[in-house]
C-alpha cells in the first residue's frame, strides 16, 4: 500500500514538475520569442482587419525584457472578472534593456507597440497598438496631400492602403455600394452623399457603376490648422493630409529648443526621458538650468494607421519611443469576423497571411 501511495505521489509530482516546466516555456516564448494578438479596430485596413489573429516576432527587432516583473503571465493590464484589480505590481521596476535583434525597423514595417499616451500604466502594459513605421531616427518626414514623403522621396503606396472618399449618387439608394465589400465606416451626407474609406482599386471599380455620378479622395487643405493634430499648436498648421516637415528624434543627436517648438519635443522631455521641464516667460529648464538645446536618450518612430482616415496614430500623438516598441507583426494566423455567425464566421482566405510587402 505504501509503495502505492508512493508511486501515486511520485506521478503527481512529477505531472506537476511537467506542467511547470511547460507553463514556464510558453511564458518564456510568449515574453521573448512570439505572441499573438488580436485585431480590435479597422485602423489598418486593408491590411489588417477586426478579427484578424497576427503572429508578432520579438526577436526581430530585439526582445524586450520585462520592466514590471512581478506580473501575472497573459493578463496584460487587469485580472479578468476583479474589476480594478490590475495584474501586476509595481514594487519593483527596471530599466528599459532590449536583447540584440535579427534586424532594425525598417520603413513600411508593421509594428507592435505600446500606446505612448497610456500614462496610467508602466511602458510594457500600456495598451498595445499596431500601426505600419513610415518614418525612422533622424528622418525628415513630410504629408503632401496625403502622399507620404520620407527624406525628399515618396514612401511607395501599397494596394491595401485606405483613404476616405466622397461619393455622390445619382438616387437615395446607396445600398448598391456595399455589394463591392468595402470597409467599416463612413457616413451619409443627405440623400446622395456618402463618405467611406476605400482602396485605390475599389474606388475604381464603384467608380465604373452606372449609378455612381463621381467619387474623389477627401483632402484637408494644405495649412487648415486642426488643434488635435500634434504638436497641437497653430505655429504648425498640419492635419491629416498636409503635415510636417518635421525631424524624427534620433538618439545622440541635439536639436534647438525654445517657446515655439517646445511642443513638439516636451512628452519626449518630461515624459519619456524623465527629465523635469519649466517654461518661464521665454526661457526654458530643464533639470533647473537653462537651456536652449536638448540632446536626445532614445530613438523614436513615427507611425501610421493604413486606413488613414480612420486612425488614431502619430498625426494625433506623436512619436513612439524606442522603449515602447513590442516586436514586428509578421503574418496573420487566422482570422475570424466580429459579431457574424458561425456558418460565416471564418476568413479562410487570411489564414498564414504575410505581412511582408
Amino acid at each position: 500500500m505504501k509503495r502505492k501511495a508512493a508511486r501515486k505521489k511520485s506521478l503527481f509530482r512529477e505531472w506537476i514538475e511537467a506542467l511547470s516546466i511547460a507553463l514556464l516555456v510558453v511564458i518564456l516564448v510568449r515574453g521573448l520569442v512570439a505572441e499573438v494578438y488580436v485585431i480590435p479596430t479597422p485602423s489598418m485596413e486593408k491590411t489588417l482587419l477586426p478579427g484578424d489573429f497576427i503572429l508578432v516576432n520579438k526577436i526581430s527587432y530585439g526582445s524586450r525584457l520585462a520592466q514590471t516583473p512581478l506580473s501575472l503571465p497573459f493578463f496584460h493590464q487587469y485580472i479578468p472578472f476583479f474589476e480594478g484589480f490590475k495584474s501586476y505590481l509595481e514594487w519593483i521596476s527596471l530599466p528599459y534593456f532590449r536583447l540584440p535583434g535579427t534586424s532594425s525597423i525598417k520603413h513600411n514595417d508593421v509594428v507592435v507597440f505600446n500606446y505612448p499616451l497610456d500614462d496610467n500604466f508602466p511602458v510594457d502594459h500600456k495598451t498595445h497598438y499596431v500601426k505600419r513605421c513610415v518614418a525612422l531616427p533622424g528622418d525628415t518626414l513630410v504629408i503632401k496631400n496625403t502622399q507620404v514623403i520620407v527624406n525628399h522621396l515618396p514612401l511607395p503606396v501599397f494596394p491595401e492602403l485606405q483613404y476616405d472618399r466622397i461619393i455622390k449618387t445619382s438616387s437615395g439608394d446607396q445600398g448598391f455600394i456595399h455589394e463591392f465589400e468595402p470597409s467599416e465606416g463612413g457616413r451619409a451626407h443627405g440623400k446622395n452623399v456618402l463618405n467611406i474609406p476605400l482602396t485605390d482599386h475599389l474606388a475604381n471599380e464603384i467608380s465604373k457603376d452606372k449609378r455612381v455620378v463621381n467619387i474623389k479622395k477627401r483632402i484637408e487643405k494644405e495649412g487648415f490648422f486642426y488643434d488635435h493634430i500634434f504638436p497641437y499648436d497653430s505655429n504648425f498648421p498640419w492635419n491629416t493630409d498636409n503635415f510636417g516637415p518635421l525631424i524624427i528624434p534620433k538618439a545622440g543627436t541635439t536639436v534647438n529648443i525654445n517657446t515655439k517648438n517646445i511642443g513638439i519635443y516636451q512628452r519626449i522631455i518630461e515624459n519619456y526621458e524623465l527629465n523635469e521641464l519649466e517654461i518661464v516667460d521665454q526661457a526654458i529648464k530643464i533639470n533647473g538650468e537653462l537651456v536652449d538645446s536638448y540632446t536626445f536618450k532614445m530613438d523614436y518612430y513615427f507611425m501610421l494607421g493604413d486606413n488613414r482616415h480612420y486612425s488614431s496614430d502619430s498625426r494625433f500623438w506623436g512619436f513612439v519611443p524606442e522603449n515602447h516598441i513590442v516586436g514586428k507583426a509578421s503574418s496573420i494566423i487566422f482570422s475570424i469576423k466580429p459579431k457574424q455567425p458561425i456558418s460565416n464566421k471564418i476568413r479562410m482566405d487570411r489564414f498564414f497571411k504575410s505581412l511582408a510587402l
